[in-house]
This record gives C-alpha cells, sequence and structure tokens, in this order.
C-alpha cells in the first residue's frame, strides 16, 4: 500500500517535472528540453500547428528565434494516473515579445490549457499527445522604451540557450 503510494507520488513528481521541462525548452529555445518533453511519436495540436510533435518543435523554434523573449508558466496541474498513462490537464499563462505585422517587438499575453496524454516507458514519463485549448489571449501591443530603459537596473535579463544564467549554473554543477 504505501508503495504504491510513493510510486504515484514519484510519477506525479515525474510528470510534473516534465511540464516544467518543456517550459523551460520553449522560453529558452532549448532544442534538446523541448525534444525531451515529448515522446518522439507524439502529436501536438498548438494554434495553427497540427502534426508530430517534432515538427511543432521545429516550427516553434524557427519561429521564436524572431523573439525577444517568452515566458510560459504552469499551475492547476491535474494527473489522473492509470497504469502507464496518464490524463493531464495543466493551465498555462505564456507571455511573448514577437514582431509584429510592421516588424515592432509586440506584447501578447495568452492563457489556457495543455490537454495531454502522457505515457510511461520505462521509468520515463513524457507527452505523447498533447492539445492546446486557449482560454484568453491580449494583445498588449509595442512597448515604450527601450529594453535597458524597461529593465533599469534590473539585470540579468532572461537569454536563449546557452546565454541564460540558467545554463552556467548547471555547467558550474557540471551538468
Amino acid at each position: 500500500m504505501a508503495t504504491d503510494l510513493m510510486n504515484q507520488l514519484a510519477d506525479r513528481e515525474a510528470i510534473r517535472e516534465c511540464l516544467y521541462l518543456y517550459c523551460r525548452g520553449i522560453d529558452r529555445q532549448d532544442e534538446a528540453a523541448l525534444r525531451a518533453s515529448y515522446w518522439p511519436d507524439a502529436t501536438d495540436r498548438h494554434g495553427p500547428y497540427q502534426g508530430p510533435a517534432t515538427g511543432f518543435i521545429d516550427w516553434a523554434l524557427t519561429a521564436l528565434k524572431k523573439s525577444e523573449r517568452s515566458v510560459h508558466m504552469v499551475s492547476n496541474i491535474s494527473i489522473t494516473l492509470k497504469g502507464a498513462q496518464a490524463a493531464v490537464e495543466s493551465y498555462f499563462f505564456a507571455l511573448q515579445r514577437m514582431p509584429d505585422a510592421q516588424g515592432q517587438q509586440a506584447e501578447t499575453m495568452l492563457a489556457g490549457r495543455y490537454v495531454d496524454l502522457f505515457e510511461k516507458r520505462g521509468t520515463e514519463w513524457r507527452v505523447k499527445e498533447r492539445t492546446v485549448v486557449y482560454d484568453w489571449k491580449a494583445d498588449w501591443g509595442v512597448p515604450d522604451g527601450s529594453e535597458a530603459e524597461r529593465f533599469g537596473v534590473r539585470v540579468p535579463q532572461g537569454q536563449t540557450k546557452p546565454n541564460d544564467p540558467f545554463y552556467a549554473l548547471l555547467a558550474r554543477l557540471g551538468l
């Protein structure tokens, strides 16, 4: 009985860590992290993209190269385990700065849910099927002032891999 509970808790934690890995991967444009959050045969229905998750990753990384920054957060994570599969609903909140039609970096806020079928293979949990459900969108437009003016003394700012401070920390720890 206690062993079953411990296994369920470990499975739930592994699923949460996979969701966090996805967020870091998308925000830091970390291809390895993104690929490690999906099974190679996974599918993704993500806004205008629908198809293999590998194609979504390629599409997203190309689109994000034009982006100054993004932040994805997950919360309200509901996990229903059934053997080596799990139905997972995670609320997300995303802030993105991407070029608008005039090429200026405009800010958008998105909120919704990742509706995921997770699958456990061996000891590892990853996304097998993802559907992104959009519940909210707000276009905030082009921000006033430069990055230096907006952030002021608040440094460092988030960067993509390998320039973000998180990757320096990993390297320092030999990871």
